[in-house]
């Protein structure tokens, strides 16, 4: 299974993915139920989740009801326990939409909900993150879930979330982090598709953050908190959901 989902993620565009996606998923969802493990973003349980990786395959992490990983779990346990997302009217921009969460949320009637990316079949309009089609403080809530890492000028990209952001509105900008590292990390030099997989873990990103990637947040203008919400799950809980303990979610705030 291992190395067929590697064959699958090295084989195909990311579009062609997100398309066949909508055949896969109804057949995944039934053949895999079980009790086992637990998708919050449907509330459904099932037998095991499926392995996901570029470089190093993850074992257990994909979820064959909606396709979520555990960072897209992480998240909406945060927003679904922590947060009135769910509850109070707001206006939401999401970059780069993934199924798990756009199926769910264009369904909810008190989100004014809008997805923009370049290139994603799955987004309504189709727009550069480094220059938005959106006014000034247009926005409650800016979701932007490993994105940043596949934009060359990521701090261009980073002042138009802000731009775009309410004044005390909240944006969840994550990336893939490697907490060790003080320096993020690029290498335009290195252009052979199979050795930037290896060094970056996709051929399509352009860095390796590390914790200096908050301090640049914060140097966008975002207050910024460094959430890590795992930790506050108990062991049952992060076993059942399938989430990772140290996984950051950068929470970053507009200063009203």
């Amino acid at each position: 299974m291992r190395k067929f989902a590697r064959w699958i993620l090295g084989s195909f565009p990311r579009t062609w993915l997100q398309r066949m996606a909508n055949i896969l998923l109804p057949f995944l969802d039934l053949w895999y139920r079980g009790s086992r493990f637990t998708d919050p973003i449907n509330g459904k349980s099932y037998r095991t989740f499926l392995p996901y990786g570029y470089v190093k395959i993850r074992p257990n992490v994909l979820s064959p009801g909606t396709l979520s990983l555990e960072r897209h779990r992480l998240i909406w346990l945060y927003l679904q326990r922590e947060t009135d997302f769910f509850q109070t009217p707001a206006k939401v921009l999401h970059m780069a939409p993934e199924k798990a969460f756009l199926v769910r949320l264009k369904k909810m009637p008190h989100l004014d909900y809008t997805t923009c990316d370049l290139e994603s079949p799955l987004a309504d309009i189709k727009a550069d993150i480094c220059d938005l089609p959106f006014k000034d403080a247009s926005f409650d809530w800016v979701l932007c879930n490993h994105v940043l890492e596949h934009i060359p000028n990521d701090t261009k990209a980073m002042h138009e979330l802000f731009r775009v952001l309410k004044p005390g509105g909240t944006a969840l900008l994550q990336v893939p982090l490697d907490p060790k590292r003080e320096a993020s990390f690029e290498d335009n030099s290195i252009t052979d598709k199979a050795e930037r997989t290896k060094i970056f873990g996709q051929y399509d990103h352009v860095r390796i953050y590390g914790m200096d990637y908050f301090e640049k947040l914060r140097k966008t203008g975002f207050d910024v908190a460094e959430l890590q919400y795992g930790k506050s799950l108990t062991a049952d809980e992060r076993k059942r959901f399938a989430v990772v303990e140290n996984e950051y979610i950068p929470l970053c705030k507009r200063p009203i």
